[in-house]
């Protein structure tokens, strides 16, 4: 498998970038009681 992503380091990124717009996504989708508490 990392074989792979080093032969293909265009592809690699690809999926990277995908995944950070995917988690940016689930951030913005949360709701606010969802997050854990914070303490100060």
């Amino acid at each position: 498998m990392p074989r792979f992503f080093i032969n293909r380091p265009i592809f690699a990124w690809v999926i990277a970038i995908m995944v950070m717009l995917a988690g940016l996504l689930a951030i913005k989708t949360l709701p606010v009681s969802q997050y854990p508490p914070i303490a100060p």
